[in-house]
């Protein structure tokens, strides 16, 4: 910005510029730096957590299903007794061990599903499966992420 003053002809010049509180370009670059550094990371506790929940949600839905009322004349006591035993020492091992690995979480779904899966099929078999309940296989369709 210049300013002339007409009755002395004195000019003045001043360059204003907004870099108060910005980041400089190394800053910028550094920042993009350590997000692409990070991006590993972030993505492995996302796999993480996702295994986790799933396992946590079969576990629950699992311990639901068998104390439903409806299920409970449809399969045997003992078969109903292993499968929330199972699934009871899932829950009790997914509390003591939150930051587990992905791949343990994912095992130990495995190992509820071997116990409550036939259980499951046999009241498949029977024509009473529990509402809202399919046996389900960490192996499943495709993760659908939403991109902005």
């Amino acid at each position: 910005v210049s300013a002339v003053d007409k009755s002395t002809g004195k000019e003045s010049k001043i360059t204003i510029t907004n870099d108060k509180g910005r980041l400089t370009k190394e800053e910028i670059e550094r920042m993009v730096h350590d997000g692409e550094k990070y991006k590993e990371d972030d993505d492995q506790q996302r796999e993480r957590a996702t295994a986790k929940y799933a396992f946590e949600s079969y576990c629950y839905k699992m311990k639901s299903s068998l104390e439903d009322d409806k299920v409970k004349d449809k399969i045997s006591d003992d078969d109903r007794k292993s499968a929330l035993e199972a699934c009871n020492e899932a829950i009790k091992w997914l509390d003591a061990n939150q930051l587990a690995e992905k791949e343990e979480f994912e095992h130990r779904q495995k190992e509820v599903e071997k116990v409550c899966s036939p259980i499951i099929s046999k009241l498949y078999g029977s024509g009473g499966a529990p509402a809202g309940f399919a046996p389900t296989s960490s192996a499943g369709g495709p993760t659908v992420e939403e991109v902005d």
